[in-house]
């Protein structure tokens, strides 16, 4: 099942003994899991070259071991997450920021997974100055549990706004640590993100020597559940990595839960992504729902999601589910508030179903990371990213081009509202 290095291997064996960071190395002393930070998982696709690597939302357990296995045949890199939203201070799954590395390190142990594996904190929401306050306690605890890789997500501010959040909370994050920006969130569902907005940003980071290694773009994407097919907008994304190609990021890919495999495939193939979130599509597969090829759950004439038999949960569970979200007025992706109530009664189901829940998973990861996405086969380019850096802290990919000078508070704002006026 593993690839060439696998356990055992010289490779690996080096490794796992200079490729843990340092928190996990002390959180897990014994441990023969490769848990590394998001860097190592971006250069590994950087390395392969058009190809990204799925960012599993671990929502249950299910999701997280079924996603485990499949990235272990395919021999490729990957990510396992959680948002704010989702395992924040008020989550809505028992999978949260401060058990994840532990019930994934656990996974890796048991299961026998060899292929290196970062634990992101994905959608890390600042929508303000006291979210910026609390995220000085908040982050740091974050790490402290095994968090490898973390999302600085102050994309709904003004673009000076975000981009002072992240500057005053980069000190905040381990060196070492994976780091995705976000831009573009502002507008919502009415604009997209331009090359200034993302330029701004990467600009006035770079000027303080802060290098990060994926951008979230505002492209056309929706979280959870897709209702309409206009989805990613390729040209413009590649329009925006193509502006930042001087600052050596790579972007990270929201909202593909409702884009079809082939548009997937184009993002993969044509842009600078090297890093696919999926969610929604993971949590609907563990549980039986039937979905399109893509993930996208098929409704009944009523708008009901339908449940296939003989996948997921058993029907009598999917009757209690179905019922309870009746009950809390739950309907289509707020079908996502039934993982707390639920994680308990799903680990207590006869193990032939929980296995063919891991199961569903995994097929469907397997033939995203293998068939869409081009990661297989790129375990072995981070194990190499590791071994070349003799460390498991890779360094930044970009160096400064920017002037400090130029990117003061008062510069910044001054330098905001002309980017908002050109809009």
């Amino acid at each position: 099942m593993a690839g060439h290095n696998g356990s055992g291997s010289k490779e690996f064996e080096k490794a796992l003994e200079i490729g843990r960071p340092s928190n996990i190395m002390k959180l897990f002393p014994n441990s023969r899991a490769l848990i590394v930070s998001g860097k190592v998982i971006d250069r590994a696709l950087v390395k392969k070259g058009k190809a990204m690597t799925i960012a599993a939302n671990g929502r249950n357990r299910f999701v997280i071991h079924g996603a485990l296995k499949a990235a272990q045949r395919a021999n490729a890199a990957i990510i396992i997450e959680i948002a704010k939203s989702e395992g924040g201070a008020n989550p809505y799954c028992a999978v949260n920021y401060w058990n994840i590395a532990t019930l994934v390190d656990a996974a890796m142990n048991e299961l026998g997974i060899t292929v290196p594996v970062a634990i992101h904190a994905d959608h890390y929401g600042i929508k303000g100055s006291e979210d910026v306050e609390a995220a000085k306690t908040e982050l740091p605890s974050m790490f402290d549990a095994g968090i490898t890789s973390v999302a600085i997500d102050a994309s709904h501010l003004p673009d000076d706004e975000n981009l002072l959040a992240n500057l005053a909370l980069s000190s905040y994050l381990p060196g070492w640590a994976g780091y995705e920006t976000e831009v573009g969130e502002i507008k919502g569902k009415e604009g997209l993100s331009t090359p200034q907005e993302a330029l701004f940003l990467i600009q006035g980071l770079n000027a303080h020597d802060i290098f990060p290694d994926w951008i979230a773009l505002n492209n056309g994407t929706t979280h959870g559940i897709e209702a309409s097919d206009a989805g990613i907008q390729v040209p413009l994304t590649v329009e925006i990595h193509n502006a930042l190609a001087p600052y050596e990021i790579s972007g990270a890919q929201h909202g593909t839960s409702g884009n079809s495999s082939e548009r997937l495939r184009e993002i993969a193939q044509k842009t600078r992504t090297t890093k696919a979130n999926v969610a929604t599509a993971l949590q609907m597969i563990s549980w039986g729902v039937e979905v399109n090829d893509y993930g996208n759950a098929i409704l009944d004439q009523n708008g009901e999601f339908k449940k296939v038999s003989t996948n997921g949960v058993t029907d009598e569970m999917w009757e209690q589910m179905a019922a309870y979200a009746k009950e809390q007025g739950l309907k289509g992706g707020n079908y996502k508030k039934l993982n707390l109530p639920f994680e308990n009664k799903l680990l207590g189901l006869p193990r032939e179903i929980r296995e063919r829940m891991v199961k569903g998973v995994e097929d469907f990861v397997y033939n995203l990371l293998v068939n869409v996405f081009n990661a297989g086969d790129t375990a072995p380019l981070g194990i190499e990213a590791i071994l070349q850096a003799v460390s498991y802290d890779l360094g930044p990919k970009g160096k400064r081009i920017e002037d400090p000078a130029q990117w003061t508070e008062a510069r910044i704002r001054e330098r905001a509202a002309a980017v908002n006026f050109d809009d």
